[in-house]
């Protein structure tokens, strides 16, 4: 169960680090199993505990609530989507192929990925998409922000944004700009699941991806 590449996860999210050991680490596989099966609202330390054939308090060893444990895997997905950006942009000298690049990656579905063995990465961009919003549209959002758990997405949001200044360094909104893609990538891939008449699908494209790339593009033209 020990997975090929592994992230530094904020300590605000966990009471004790669920890497460090066999229980901690079936906690975190077997609960994306279940709360991408449940839905947040439905998932239950109970239900967990009862799949890992352990008891509630040994899961409230680990997290202090399901939203910490939410947490905790937006914020690995984060970590993951950050080394994945670092390595897409490296040694690219044309800051406009860097973005096409990074637009692309944050854009793209996640799945399946040889790298990890800890997380379905398929599931774990299910959960991020349809679940993460509800990890900072909350009043302990300050808290957590102070505490840095939300670090490694401001860190992403930073990178693309400074590609975006090197473009055009005029251009005014380069923060608001790409987070306002990475929301806007997970409605409209929420949307084309299950409310598909307030998105477009064209067959042959990713129209998401071919969508926000046009989107960004065309707002920073000088």
């Amino acid at each position: 169960m020990i997975n090929s590449i592994s992230f530094q996860v904020s300590s605000a999210t966990f009471n004790k680090d669920p890497q460090s050991s066999e229980l901690g680490l079936k906690i975190l596989k077997d609960g994306i199993e279940l709360m991408h099966a449940l839905g947040f609202e439905a998932f239950t330390f109970r239900k967990l505990a009862q799949k890992i054939k352990s008891t509630e308090a040994s899961v409230y060893r680990y997290f202090e609530s399901k939203h910490k444990l939410l947490l905790y895997y937006t914020c690995w997905y984060w970590a993951w989507k950050d080394y994945k950006l670092t390595l897409a942009v490296a040694n690219i000298d044309s800051p406009e192929q860097r973005l096409i690049k990074a637009i692309r990656l944050i854009t793209q579905e996640s799945k399946s990925d040889s790298a990890l063995q800890l997380f379905d990465a398929d599931k774990l961009y299910q959960i991020v998409m349809e679940e993460s919003s509800k990890t900072y549209l909350n009043k302990a959002v300050d808290d957590e922000n102070k505490a840095g758990v939300f670090g490694t997405y401001k860190r992403i949001v930073e990178t693309i944004a400074a590609i975006i200044l090197e473009i055009n360094s005029n251009y005014k909104y380069p923060h608001m700009l790409i987070s306002t893609v990475i929301e806007g990538v997970h409605h409209e891939r929420y949307f084309a699941v299950h409310l598909p008449r307030l998105t477009n699908t064209i067959t042959g494209e990713d129209s998401v991806e071919c969508f926000f790339e046009q989107l960004v593009l065309n707002a920073i033209k000088k």
